[in-house]
């Protein structure tokens, strides 16, 4: 395949399409499909607590904490892989490794059962590291493939194309869970592991598109040495020294680190919430219920990303970012006392507005504040542990309130003051710093 120039719109699709392809994780695994599996598998067993290390732990709790933890290693490691694939210029070749490894323990949460809960948390553990990991690699094509002027947009159609082609597996899995017999299948649950196999089949087979097209970078002949294993921090220490100089990407990276931690904690709790907080009449009305709210996320968040993009090049992206998150900090307020299915619908539909709009956004806005440099990983690769370490507070401080006080609501209110927090910070930075990009 001949290599395609900057800009060129195949090469934008093809980048835009493994949003498409891996975005069925961040929704049946991580929103829709396995929140209710996960918490059916404790009510059918008649246990709300998982015992760990000798400390019977809320399994709402445990979650947040083994989603915690691979976020820490994703933290960690990501320099690493990122150094070494700046420095032999294979980038590709990582994005292809951590995509499968997810899909494959997407597929290995088949085996998830009350028997073997350790072996289903280390399925979770590595489809998280996989997912995640993979999208270091993929953010940092978006300053490669795309000119500023192309990359909001360029954003924004990746997180549409995700949240239209998960949406139409998950209504797929949708009907195996209510319609079993229909597709010859033993009970709603088992239909729930079939859909874990479906989404690792899903992700790895479309991503061969976006490897299609992607450039595979310039390899250098060297030899794997230790100096790999700390060139990765190095590179992020260069990036933390060019902050400095750059008062505008420094003083919005700190705002991003505590309004992603809160739409990302958002993102990963709010199905588990959805099912133990709300007052549902009936099994059934809960897994229907709490799908159908996912789907409904997804489509208006499909209008919410179109919506965000053209509103920051009318109103400027950090206007336009400012005002998002004080529309989040309102809705966790609300939250809070949300019991009723309509209450959750309705607080479900304004998430959607919301959430593609603050992801790619920020995204993009990440993008354009760079300086001139080809050493767009290491930026990427700081970018998203910046990302990942607040989601691990984020976790953490979730996962240690439900723990102590017994109760997912009184977490929420903590991440609405994170909104706020980041609200201010973005204030903080410089209004020109975006002119004429």
């Amino acid at each position: 395949m001949a290599t395609l120039p900057k800009g060129h719109p195949k090469l934008l699709n093809a980048w835009a399409f493994y949003d498409w392809a891996n975005s069925v994780y961040s929704l049946v695994i991580a929103s829709a499909v396995f929140p209710i599996f996960y918490e059916n598998l404790f009510k059918n067993n008649h246990q709300d607590t998982v015992s760990f290390c000798g400390t019977d732990v809320k399994a709402t709790a445990m979650i947040s904490f083994v989603t915690a933890f691979a976020f820490l290693i994703v933290a960690l490691f990501s320099p690493i892989l990122s150094g070494i694939a700046d420095y032999v210029g294979n980038k590709k070749s990582f994005l292809r490794f951590f995509c499968y490894l997810g899909g494959l323990s997407c597929i290995g949460l088949y085996w998830f059962d009350f028997e073997n809960l350790m072996t289903g948390y280390t399925f979770y553990f590595f489809g998280l590291i996989g997912f995640w990991s993979s999208l270091v690699f993929y953010n940092s094509y978006l300053p490669d493939i795309a000119f500023p002027e192309q990359q909001d947009r360029v954003s924004a159609k990746g997180f549409s194309m995700g949240y239209l082609g998960s949406t139409l597996l998950l209504i797929f899995n949708l009907a195996m869970v209510m319609f079993p017999d229909t597709f010859f299948i033993s009970d709603a649950m088992e239909a729930m592991r079939i859909s874990f196999v479906t989404v690792g089949v899903w992700w790895i087979g479309f991503s061969h598109i976006t490897y299609y097209y992607l450039p595979k970078g310039t390899r250098n002949n060297v030899k794997l040495s230790k100096d790999f294993i700390f060139k990765g921090f190095r590179e992020l220490k260069l990036v933390w020294q060019q902050l400095q100089e750059n008062l505008a990407l420094k003083r919005y990276l700190y705002s991003y680190f505590v309004f992603i931690m809160a739409v990302q904690t958002v993102m990963l709790v709010a199905t588990y919430f959805g099912a133990t907080e709300i007052a549902w009449e009936s099994p059934e009305q809960k897994t229907m219920g709490l799908i159908i709210s996912i789907l409904v996320i997804q489509l208006v968040a499909v209008l919410g990303a179109f919506l965000t993009s053209r509103a920051s090049a009318k109103f400027g992206n950090l206007n336009v970012l400012i005002f998002l998150n004080a529309f989040w900090a309102v809705l966790c307020a609300f939250a809070y006392f949300v019991e009723t299915p309509v209450e959750f619908y309705t607080t479900a539909g304004f998430v959607g507005l919301v959430m593609g709009g603050i992801q790619s956004l920020a995204r993009s806005t990440y993008s354009k504040l760079l300086p001139e440099t080809k050493d767009t990983t290491s930026f990427f690769s700081f970018y998203d542990v910046t990302e990942k370490v607040g989601i691990v507070i984020g976790m953490s401080i979730y996962g240690i309130i439900d723990q102590i006080t017994g109760s997912m609501r009184n977490a929420i209110v903590f991440l609405g003051a994170f909104f706020i927090i980041g609200l201010i910070l973005l204030f903080r930075v410089p209004k020109n710093a975006l002119r004429n990009k």
